[in-house]
């Protein structure tokens, strides 16, 4: 879970040994933040109850330790806001914690704190990394320790974004396999087990997987892979036959619900709306909910957009296009999801008989009067035009062109339901 910021909730001290300072919570839990590093926004506790619902999952990965049969090389494949990453450091700190008890870690005993901490000697984390920066995962090891801390749930765009403001393409080289292996052939630090997590292994080059096939094939003693990615199809088939592959599901709409009106003290109807825009994807719908500072935003702009195609005011069509593409890119992007998710809203509002939507109440009122204009004559019209049009603003498409063409393609949609 995400909790609040920690110096509101916890009584919180910060102290320094040597080159480090660190942040101690209530005497429970301690994290290193290094030298002259803020203390975050959020703290993540890494158990599976603050893992946001795959509850299968979790009785499979808790059956696993207590049976003792953990599959020394496992793939876990899923979008990163399913909760892949999550999921492997709450496998991992279970697996470590030296009090476990039937369902979850304790998180108290020294193993447990080590990991929260992202400093335990036998978890070892390997990621892209842009080369002009660094060449292996050791080279970052700051930033990808205060993103865990900060929100598990991040993404590739994300973790770009934070570590390289030219936002450049990262992988993982061979310069990072030899690092692993170098790794992995010492001895445990702890006397137990020695794990690798690989996140976004999807993006290792061809040099690095045929380098990593031997160790993940034949491992040290009590030696285990996590790998994560979200999709299989940029991998080695070498690599995934080695693997023992954990499919990670989309979040029940439910449960999204529920860890957004926990950790964003939002009401019911703005909460289960996001929830159902992010179609299982946490990431997706935290970006939906707080992606203004007016989270009643996009339902006006879409509005607005609405009205005057309908009223076929081309002057005020040609203004909401401006207005439009004033605004950042990513702004622009979550108003075309939002657009996508009102046009599926309205087609369950027409053939379901208001049963199986998921709106705000402000956006059940619009779809009263709203959704009968979108059909089966035009919705596949509508949901192509705003899909092509997400896809080039992510490709740098000039705005004012895009938004005034859509804005014209709408009213021609709109009038032909």
């Amino acid at each position: 879970m995400l909790l609040p910021l920690i110096k509101d909730r916890y009584s919180t001290t910060i102290h320094k040994t040597g080159s480090e300072e660190f942040a101690s919570i209530n005497s429970d839990y301690e994290f290193s933040l290094g030298k002259g590093v803020p203390i975050f926004k959020y703290f993540y506790v890494m158990h599976f109850s603050t893992v946001v619902g795959q509850k299968d999952l979790i009785r499979h990965f808790l059956n696993e330790v207590n049976n003792e049969k953990v599959g020394h090389a496992q793939l876990f494949l899923g979008k990163p806001g399913y909760g892949s990453l999550p999921l492997a450091l709450a496998f991992v700190q279970f697996l470590f914690c030296e009090n476990k008890g039937a369902t979850d870690s304790c998180g108290k005993c020294s193993s447990c704190r080590k990991v929260q901490n992202l400093q335990h000697p036998d978890l070892h984390f390997s990621f892209p990394t842009v080369q002009a920066i660094g060449k292996t995962s050791d080279s970052m090891l700051g930033e990808w320790r205060q993103q865990l801390i900060e929100r598990p749930y991040f993404n590739l765009n994300t973790w770009i974004k934070k570590m390289d403001a030219q936002e450049r393409k990262p992988i993982i080289s061979v310069h990072e396999s030899e690092e692993i292996i170098k790794k992995l052939s010492l001895r445990s630090y702890e006397g137990g087990y020695k794990v690798m997590v690989i996140w976004m292994a999807e993006e290792m080059n061809v040099s690095c997987a045929n380098k990593l096939l031997k160790i993940i094939e034949e491992p040290p003693k009590k030696t285990l892979f996590i790998l994560l990615a979200e999709s299989q199809e940029f991998m080695l088939q070498t690599i995934l036959s080695r693997c023992q592959i954990v499919k990670v599901p989309r979040v029940k709409t439910e449960e999204i619900t529920q860890h957004l009106k926990n950790t964003l003290n939002v009401g019911s109807g703005e909460a289960e709306s996001a929830a159902s825009m992010g179609d299982g994807d946490v990431i997706e719908a935290l970006s939906l909910l707080g992606s203004h500072e007016n989270q009643n935003e996009n339902r006006d702009q879409f509005i607005q957009l609405m009205r005057v195609c309908y009223k076929k005011d081309v002057l005020e069509m040609i203004q909401w296009a401006e207005n439009t593409a004033a605004v950042s890119r990513e702004q622009q992007k979550v108003f075309l999801k939002y657009a996508l998710h009102m046009f599926r809203q309205s087609m369950l509002q027409n053939y379901t008989e208001d049963h199986l939507t998921k709106v705000s109440e402000q956006e059940h009122l619009f779809l009263e009067k709203f959704a009968q204009f979108i059909s089966g004559n035009n919705v596949f019209d509508f949901m192509k035009t705003f899909n092509e049009a997400h896809y080039h603003i992510e490709r740098n498409a000039n705005s004012k062109i895009l938004f005034t063409n859509l804005s014209f393609n709408v009213m021609r949609y709109i009038h032909g339901a």
